[in-house]
């Protein structure tokens, strides 16, 4: 029997769901090239932990008229400085976790390169975090944009900011702001990494 492929959209720094769906999944990862942006979703934010409580970066576009865009085709905005921005609160909320200097160095040219395009942008940074979770998935891109007749291995419209996590119980790993906050579930997988490092997989 073939082992069917997860179809996903990609986001922008994902989060622990979105990676604990490809651990757990047989087949290989497909991503959505031609659906229309949806707004207000994970495709141009993120969440990470601060000392005030959670933290949303958000990755500006450039809106055109046309209403309707393929994600494959949105371009990302460079008028405010945001790369720079983004980088300083990621250093700012986690300069003291165990791991952060050891991945600093691997997640700095992406708030260095300016990226035309935000799928170019996600794919560079899920390909570089699928590595460093040590999921070993090849990534493949649909050609249309088409409804499956099972929603089962379809995860476009699941994974969203208004929508429960699909991880029902996570395994509480160490968060630098805890004491303060309770240990917060399904952040950036960043949140973990920065936290358990080459153990991260273990905690999906």
């Amino acid at each position: 029997m073939m082992m069917q492929d997860i179809l996903l959209p990609v986001l922008y720094l994902p989060n622990a769901s979105y990676f604990k769906t490809i651990k757990d999944a047989e087949g290989d990862l497909l991503l959505e090239r031609f659906e229309n942006y949806p707004k207000q979703t994970f495709r141009t934010r993120t969440q990470i932990s601060t000392a005030n409580g959670v933290l949303e970066l958000f990755v500006p576009i450039q809106h055109g008229r046309k209403e309707r865009v393929a994600m494959k085709d949105v371009r990302i905005n460079y008028d405010h400085p945001w790369q720079r921005l983004h980088w300083l609160s990621l250093q700012t909320a986690y300069r003291s976790s165990a791991y952060f200097e050891y991945y600093e160095d691997d997640l700095l040219p992406f708030y260095e390169k300016k990226y035309e395009f935000l799928m170019d942008f996600h794919v560079d940074q899920l390909t570089l975090l699928l590595k460093l979770l040590k999921l070993k998935k090849e990534i493949k891109f649909t050609d249309s944009y088409q409804e499956l007749e099972s929603a089962e291995h379809d995860f476009r419209k699941i994974i969203h900011p208004k929508k429960p996590s699909l991880i029902t119980d996570q395994k509480p790993y160490y968060q630098l702001f805890e004491d303060k906050n309770g240990f917060i579930p399904n952040l950036s997988v960043i949140d973990l990494l920065f936290s358990q490092g080459p153990q991260a997989k273990n905690y999906l």
